[in-house]
This record gives structure tokens, sequence and C-alpha cells, in this order.
């Protein structure tokens, strides 16, 4: 099994991206092939359907066609998910993310990013992608990391456990699913 996660943040310390590092080191340990693309290092320009393609954006959307399932990750700015990863996303078309599993993470300023979190699943059901009905999301107060990248919250490591563990099953579930419509 492979999954792609987007890092949707362009700040070098961003908790969302760390969240998502650590999700990556726990999918890791249960034998997950990742990807790992951040929006710091693609550098994609304004989307345009006229400006035709970017030698970027046909990686990503390589990323994502290989995956079986998509992590996307996101600080919350004023009350939506990060200019970066939404240009990201406009690359993609349904085509790339049908009848694909995607779990939702957001960082805030506040207790819970729940507005990014709804945002991106919008998106990703107009993508035709399939929403994991479980997120995560960090805030003030549960944002800290320790050296080894875990969270410092025992409530985040065990949200991140519990979620991963579904988002897991959920991934079989759907892949076994297009096994025999496909087959």
């Amino acid at each position: 099994m492979k999954m792609t996660l987007i890092a949707g943040s362009n700040d070098a310390g961003s908790v969302s991206t760390r969240l998502l590092r650590y999700l990556e080191s726990q999918l890791a340990g249960s034998g997950i092939t990742v990807s790992f693309v951040d929006m710091r290092e693609l550098q994609l320009p304004l989307y345009s359907p006229e400006a035709g393609q970017n030698p970027e954006a046909v990686r990503l959307q390589n990323e994502i066609i290989h995956a079986d399932a998509l992590i996307l990750a996101t600080p919350e700015y004023h009350g939506s998910i990060s200019g970066a990863l939404k240009n990201a996303l406009d690359y993609l078309t349904p085509g790339h993310v049908e009848g694909k599993p995607v779990l939702s993470v957001s960082s805030a300023g506040g207790p819970l990013g729940i507005s990014s979190l709804t945002h991106l699943q919008t998106i990703v059901r107009n993508l035709h992608g399939v929403n994991c009905p479980e997120w995560i999301s960090v805030g003030y107060g549960s944002n800290e990391f320790g050296p080894d990248g875990a969270p410092l919250d025992a409530g985040v490591r065990e949200r991140v456990s519990t979620v991963i563990e579904q988002f897991i099953k959920m991934t079989r579930l759907l892949s076994a699913e297009t096994a025999v419509v496909t087959g």
C-alpha cells in the first residue's frame, strides 16, 4: 500500500508539516510506503487552465495517481486552507483523485482548525475522492513536538494512532472493493 502525503504550508516550522511528518513515521512503522510532497519544495506557479503542463504539477499528479490514498495537511489561515495547498489542488482533476481515500489534517492558532478541514473535504468531494470520516487537527496548547518529532500532548498521539489505524483499514477496504470491481 502506498500513501501520498501533501504538506500544504510554506512555513519552515509549520505545525501542520511537523504533524504530517509524525504521521509519516507512524505509517512507515506500519509497513506503509509513503511519498511526501512538501509545498515548500514543490514550486508551482499560480494555476491557470491556459498555462499548459508544468513539470512540477505533472510530478504532483503522478504521485497522486500512483497512491492508494492521500493525506492532506494544511495550516488554517483566515478560516480556510493555505493558498499553497489550494493552488496545488487546482492542478488536479477528478481523474487523479477519484475513488481514493483522503484524510484531512490541520493546525490552527486557536483550539482546532475545523473550517480548514471542512473546506478540504469539500475540495476532495469535488475531486471525487472519498473523505475519511475522521480527521486530525491540533491547535494552541496541543501543538508542541519533542526532539523525536512526536507530539508532546498524549491526546494528540492517541488521536493520531486511532485515526491512522482507521484510515489504513478504510484504504484496504476501498482497495479490495476496487480490485473486485476492476478484476
